[in-house]
């Protein structure tokens, strides 16, 4: 692959689309092929879920049912002739492509299964977890190259050398203060239970924010809320993406305490529309707010009174806003197009 101008053929593996699944990988396989596409390249994605709609890029169904589609997802991509692509990128379930099914094979970890495994809840899903998690490790020897997609995912594979982060489309995500909102508003995208801690952050919100800032609201897009969550609570839902970044532009800050992020697309999404960043100290946010220096980092316990002196703080605010914005330039979905597109016309030996 000399011919550094010539458009390229490429295969894109991956279980989630946005069409199927709320998992933000699926999303950030869609914003990849499309810009993609938007360069000149021919991109077909390979998904369990069904096309998105709308999409600009090829697809192609891998038809499943029944119990461990994941697993048996990753055997049926062998099954596939990838010969006429120039790269297979995969996003997943590519462990048994050991044989070279293209020029050039790149694999792309989200964040480890491993750690999903010390969270996640329930004797099945921790075993399922840990399977994954030894695929992964398989995957990232399989590949031609691997990459990451934050510094901390390398704990469990620390071979891994590169790392490319999630990007985001900051043509659509930024700032608009006209549309900022004029009651304190917080906002969070994730679930109400599990590992995204929906749940915990009303909690707080109404334990220490409201007796603080009375006239604040937390909106949350979140599609397994409670009717009535609770005063001062008002759940989206499921949104369109255009509605998405209109709620980002209608917020004061942004919280997401999850227990684990491999990355956490929606807090770059955030300060990609100067909100503050508030979340708890997992993977994902010490990587997008470097350490706390570009957002407010605080246990569980505490995040609620951090998110009332954010509110309560108008210069704290701005200056969280300004450094946020210049941190989310390394995530621009622009940039990392082109980091991916500067490794698929590598030399498999470079």
């Amino acid at each position: 692959m000399t011919d550094q101008g010539r458009p390229l053929r490429i295969a894109m593996i991956s279980y989630y689309l946005p069409s199927g699944s709320k998992i933000g990988v699926g999303y950030q396989v869609h914003e990849l092929a499309t810009e993609l596409v938007r360069r000149g390249h021919h991109v077909d994605v390979f998904s369990e879920c069904p096309p998105v709609e709308g999409a600009v890029y090829g697809h192609h169904r891998i038809h499943l049912s029944g119990r461990m589609r994941t697993f048996r997802f990753a055997l049926e991509l062998r099954k596939v002739d990838f010969s006429s692509y120039d790269v297979v990128h995969a996003h997943g379930d590519d462990y048994w492509l050991w044989r070279r099914r293209a020029a050039r094979h790149i694999r792309t970890i989200h964040g480890s299964c491993f750690e999903e495994a010390i969270h996640i809840k329930g004797f099945g899903e921790k075993l399922r977890m840990l399977a994954l998690g030894f695929s992964e490790m398989l995957a990232s020897v399989v590949a031609d190259e691997t990459v990451v997609v934050s510094p901390r995912t390398r704990r469990w594979t620390p071979w891994v050398r590169r790392v490319i982060p999630n990007g985001v489309d900051t043509g659509r995500f930024r700032p608009d203060d006209a549309q900022r909102a004029s009651s304190p508003t917080l906002l969070f995208v994730g679930t109400w239970h599990n590992r995204k801690r929906g749940a915990d952050l009303a909690r707080a919100f109404q334990r220490d924010v409201l007796p603080t800032v009375p006239d604040a609201r937390l909106e949350m897009v979140c599609r397994d809320a409670p009717a009535d969550p609770g005063p001062g609570i008002h759940v989206l839902g499921e949104l369109t993406d255009a509605q998405l970044v209109e709620a980002y532009q209608r917020a004061w800050a942004f919280c997401l305490p999850s227990d684990y992020e491999g990355f956490g697309i929606p807090y770059a999404e955030a300060m990609a529309c100067g909100l503050p960043v508030v979340a708890t100290p997992n993977v994902g946010a010490r990587y997008v707010t470097d350490d706390g220096h570009a957002g407010v980092l605080a246990p569980l316990e505490r995040i609620g009174v951090a998110l009332g002196e954010v509110l309560s703080d108008t210069d704290k605010r701005s200056e969280l806003s300004r450094l946020g914005s210049e941190r989310a330039r390394l995530f621009s979905l622009d940039r990392v197009v082109s980091e991916y597109e500067s490794l698929y016309r590598r030399e498999p030996d470079a």
